[in-house]
């Protein structure tokens, strides 16, 4: 007993009482405060940024709110001159190009991971995949420039003047079909907004279907499953999360994108009557006429600018709550 006694006395001062020691555990334990202090505030900053311009846009847009209410939102008109202004126009115009550029991007991004990982040669998938993401960095404007100097015509001659004699004149879907066949419009806008939010969807889906172990499609292989019903059993189920944020961050973009669609939509103050009639979108409006707008002018922009950011939300929320749903049916 007496021993051991000895042998503690010895050993903790050591231990305990070391100065270095002790200045390295100081050091330490400052520099997690500094590291959680420091990302806690970066994350702060997001958000502060995110309440500032909230803040500002509420404010700057509260005389157009003021005058014109919530009725706002789904008035057509838009005079300058009078001072009479609408946020429907500029919405549908909005949510009809985001939403065809959806249904072309969507699928065709779904397809191209799907190659890229399941199915791709191994010499093909590094540039194809590199020539995937370099579309990513081309500028906005570039695409708008494509859009009506390129597409537009070809989109005419090719697209909407035959579709147009083949269905144009069918009942319940002919109208969807009517109007002026010069390339522009809200269709042609969507197409153009589909090649832009194309590769960051599939850039996203690829990168979250890489991420499957490799074990768990061996032994779906192994059990004589299909290449399909591994992505269907599999590799869907284990990334959904991340498909669906793919999903809606080439959503966001399509929502707020200005130069490419400024280029095709047409720039028209008007409900739109068929998707290949001109129009408007929130974005486009805001670059057409932000600069030289005065007084009221301004405010009812910044509205829309306000109207813009909460209908992104709104999508962003409701994919979130979609994607608790699936987990809790799943018993996650």
């Amino acid at each position: 007993m007496n021993m051991e006694t000895t042998m503690e006395s010895r050993i903790m001062p050591a231990e305990t009482g070391n100065p270095n020691m002790q200045v390295i555990a100081r050091r330490q334990r400052w520099q997690d405060v500094i590291f959680h202090r420091g990302t806690q505030g970066f994350s702060l900053l997001v958000l502060i940024a995110l309440v500032g311009i909230i803040v500002s846009l509420l404010i700057n847009a509260w005389p157009a709110f003021e005058k014109f209410g919530v009725g706002f939102v789904w008035r057509v008109e838009w005079d300058v001159v009078n001072d009479e202004f609408g946020a429907a126009i500029a919405i549908t115009g909005t949510l009809l190009s985001a939403g065809i550029a959806m249904l072309i991007a969507v699928p065709l991004a779904f397809g191209i991971a799907l190659f890229l990982t399941e199915t791709c040669p191994v010499w093909l998938r590094r540039p194809l995949g590199t020539a995937i993401e370099l579309l990513a960095a081309v500028p906005s404007i570039i695409y708008g420039m494509f859009g009506l100097f390129v597409f537009a015509p070809l989109f005419a001659d090719y697209f909407q003047i035959p579709v147009q004699e083949l269905i144009g004149g069918m009942p319940l879907v002919g109208w969807m079909f009517g109007g002026a066949t010069n390339g522009i419009g809200i269709m042609a806008a969507g197409v153009v907004l589909a090649f832009m939010v194309l590769p960051f969807v599939a850039a996203v889906m690829r990168d979250v279907f890489e991420i499957v172990p490799p074990i768990l499609r061996e032994s779906a292989y192994g059990v004589g499953c299909t290449t399909w019903e591994v992505v269907q059993g599999v590799v869907l189920p284990y990334t959904q999360k991340g498909v669906i944020g793919g999903v809606m961050l080439g959503l966001g973009r399509a929502l707020g994108e200005t130069m490419a669609v400024t280029f095709v939509i047409g720039n028209a103050n008007r409900m739109p009557t068929s998707l290949f009639s001109p129009g408007t979108s929130i974005a486009s409006t805001l670059a057409n006429e932000f600069g030289e707008a005065v007084d009221f002018h301004v405010s009812t922009l910044y509205a829309l600018g306000f109207l813009l950011f909460v209908i992104t939300f709104v999508v962003l929320a409701t994919a979130k709550i979609m994607l608790v749903r699936a987990e809790r049916a799943k018993g996650f």
